[in-house]
């Protein structure tokens, strides 16, 4: 349910781009009565109202996130708060610009925020945050532990350049489809690597 959750913004970010690109007319009309304000000029091209659509929903959706955990009285992640405030950025400048750019650096500069976070905790404050955030659900000697810690970091890293071929490499839809689709099957696909490495390591150490 939690993996769900998390990925709201995004499913949302998808379900309205395509929306967008079947009905561009009506997407560009929404674009004129609710974010003309916001735009510079006040007008944009049929051609580019679903990805500013989409982006304006996605941030929205973030929002309701937070929002939704602050009336509940739970716990925002850092990395949600960081992520809002990315794709504020981000996502704010491509409305106002209506330029798709900003908003296809938007995962690269998250993942890549997130791995300097993963370097800086360790160089500067000698602390690992993956062992912080697993050790409750897994015992392991500090060697494995360093391991996974340069294993997302090189991860997050990967991701952000990923991105950037992805976006620069194929047009829009191709990138919005490999957004949701594609870094989802990545994700699982290195926790299942780490799984199967964390399981090895344990079985030899019964």
């Amino acid at each position: 349910m939690k993996f769900l959750f998390d990925l709201f913004p995004v499913i949302l970010f998808f379900a309205v781009f395509k929306w967008g690109q079947n009905n561009p007319a009506d997407a560009q009309s929404a674009i004129s009565e609710y974010l003309s304000a916001f735009v510079n000029g006040g007008q944009v091209l049929a051609t580019q109202a679903p990805i500013l659509l989409a982006t304006a929903v996605a941030i929205l959706a973030t929002f309701a996130q937070i929002g939704y955990l602050l009336v509940r009285r739970r716990k925002v992640d850092n990395m949600l708060w960081v992520s809002l405030v990315i794709i504020t950025l981000f996502g704010g400048a491509t409305i106002y610009f209506h330029n798709e750019t900003f908003i296809k650096w938007k995962p690269t500069v998250l993942y890549w925020v997130f791995a300097a976070g993963l370097l800086i905790a360790q160089l500067g404050f000698k602390r690992n945050l993956i062992r912080s955030m697993m050790e409750k659900q897994v015992s392991l000697p500090d060697p494995v532990w360093n391991k996974l810690h340069l294993a997302w970091m090189l991860f997050f890293v990967s991701m952000g350049l990923v991105n950037l071929f992805v976006a620069y490499s194929f047009d829009t839809e191709t990138w919005v489809n490999f957004k949701l689709f594609g870094f989802m099957g990545l994700m699982f696909a290195f926790i299942i690597a780490q799984s199967l490495m964390l399981s090895k390591y344990m079985k030899g150490t019964e």
